[in-house]
């Protein structure tokens, strides 16, 4: 099964970090953040990557040429002002023959087990899983129902302590959900799997963080030099 990492934006909150390099390429310890992300799939036997680039996305093409560590990585220039949504659209013709694939931001680390948001995935049959965990708040909030997602709302307060963390699975009907307009992908096409009844949540108690601020790269790289990183 591949997996897309989305690496075009311009991570602008990182302020001086990102002013030569794409924010997937930002260091937690001694490599940038989207390998962690990929050694998170390489644990569970996933090493086919196709990385979504837009922003700089040369440097990723440059620094994965000749890297040895995963089986096949293909980087894809997908625009620097595209949004999510048509990022995932574009890259449709590289996931030709995948009944499923996975999907994560190149700026989020976790715990999961990836094997189990697989099993959960196949076992409910929706067209896309979400993984669904605890907030540092600021995140898009899912309203849950069990694990049925009611609503799906990007960046308000979080209020009933679900959040999106990224970690997709998505069967490919995801792109009936998908055209060439440039939306992100938690807007329109989220909220129309959520009125089809297509989107379902796999809950994750454990560790989970992004890295959108100066603050939360220092917190990520603290935790790597304490040998706390839970990833």
């Amino acid at each position: 099964m591949k997996t897309v990492i989305l690496c075009g934006g311009l991570g602008s909150r990182l302020g001086e970090a990102t002013r030569n390099m794409p924010k997937p390429m930002v260091h937690i310890g001694p490599i940038p953040i989207i390998e962690h992300i990929m050694l998170i799939y390489k644990k569970y036997g996933y090493e086919d990557f196709i990385l979504a680039g837009g922003y700089k996305y040369q440097i990723i093409q440059k620094y994965f040429k000749n890297h040895k560590k995963f089986k096949h990585i293909k980087v894809i220039n997908t625009g620097k002002g595209s949004l999510t949504g048509l990022r995932l659209f574009k890259l449709k013709k590289y996931l030709r023959g995948e009944k499923n694939f996975m999907l994560t931001y190149g700026d989020g680390l976790i715990d999961q087990n990836i094997n189990k948001l697989v099993k959960f995935h196949f076992k409910h049959k929706n067209v896309a899983t979400v993984t669904a965990v605890r907030p540092p708040v600021r995140f898009g909030e899912l309203n849950l129902n069990y694990n049925k997602v009611k609503s799906f709302a990007e960046k308000p307060q979080a209020k009933h302590g679900w959040i999106n963390g990224g970690f997709f699975v998505f069967n490919k009907k995801i792109f009936n959900f998908l055209t060439n307009k440039n939306v992100m992908l938690e807007t329109e096409p989220m909220n129309e799997l959520v009125k089809k009844k297509q989107l379902i949540a796999y809950k994750h108690y454990g560790f989970w963080q992004c890295m959108d601020t100066v603050r939360e790269k220092n917190f990520l790289n603290s935790l790597y030099k304490k040998k706390k990183n839970f990833w």
